[in-house]
């Protein structure tokens, strides 16, 4: 009987051992994707002119407690599942009140009953949590989770509670949330294009400037002067007329406020029928205030 070749056998268990990592990821073959076990997500978020990415894997609890059993306390965790999670900021934020640069990044945490570790390190493509090292911590935030009353069964990152210049991103699962607040300087981050934007543009976005500084409660004089050129070159306009108005009252020129507001209720007056009823009404409401606060003492 012919023996049988050992060095094929050596191949099949170096070629099974080679896999022992990367094989553990969806199998791909061009479109077509391999069910896994772990949904894959990527979420795409904008805060003001700060585009946000989060990719990362979504394991279910099915039956199983999670936190202090299938994912232990006080041991670094990739926070999610199959690859370490990854998530990008295209300008500097804060996370938790710690500055962290613009660029991509590894999310690890280290679940605790009362204090959560944020972690965040350079992003250098790498399964799971194995090769974590704490030297290479770019950012570590410490971060109180709060009970739900109501267990999420799939493991869920998202951002929420989005305003003009922060979110919250919420790491949920089990019954467990843990909310990082993110802000976003926007005098660093929009202010320089914004101004940029109103020096190069053919087309210059006075009133889209005006409302932001407005909106923001940034800068009332500027606002004014850039709604004022919104205006100059669509004179008459009711609804910026109405917004010069808004931003003439903040800016406490109430005389120059009324009678912004006096033109615009005007204006509405040949309007549509819909969009005269809506400035009539709007118009009506801040002259009230303006001549109710124009006689206080």
């Amino acid at each position: 009987m012919k023996p049988t070749p050992f060095f094929p056998f050596i191949i099949a268990v170096f070629l099974v051992g080679s896999v022992s990592q990367a094989g553990l990821a969806q199998y791909r073959l061009g479109d077509f994707v391999m069910p896994g076990t772990n949904s894959k997500a990527v979420v795409y978020q904008t805060i003001a002119s700060t585009q946000m990415e989060i990719t990362y894997s979504r394991p279910n609890m099915r039956g199983r407690k999670i936190f202090g059993n299938l994912v232990p306390y006080n041991k670094i965790w990739r926070t999610g599942a199959d690859e370490a999670t990854k998530l990008y900021f295209s300008t500097p934020v804060m996370m938790a009140g710690a500055p962290v640069d613009s660029g991509r990044y590894e999310l690890f945490t280290i679940p605790g009953e009362n204090l959560w570790q944020v972690i965040l390190q350079k992003d250098r493509g790498q399964w799971g949590s194995y090769k974590y090292l704490p030297e290479n911590d770019v950012a570590r935030l410490a971060v109180t989770p709060r009970i739900l009353d109501r267990p999420i069964e799939t493991f869920t990152i998202s951002v929420d509670s989005i305003g003009s210049n922060g979110g919250v991103l919420n790491i949920s699962w089990g019954n467990r949330v843990v909310p990082v607040p993110i802000t976003i300087n926007l005098e660093d981050t929009v202010i320089p294009n914004l101004e940029k934007a109103l020096r190069e543009s053919s087309r210059p976005p006075y009133f889209q400037a005006a409302m932001f500084y407005y909106e923001n409660n940034l800068d009332m004089d500027r606002a004014s002067a850039l709604m004022a050129l919104a205006l100059k070159r669509n004179p008459g306009h009711i609804g910026m007329l109405y917004r010069y108005a808004l931003i003439l009252k903040q800016k406490g020129d109430t005389e120059e406020a009324i009678e912004a507001s006096e033109k615009s209720l005007k204006g509405a007056q040949g309007a549509d029928p819909e969009l005269k009823a809506e400035y009539v009404r709007l118009n009506t409401i801040l002259l009230n205030e303006l001549k109710s606060q124009k006689h206080q003492p």
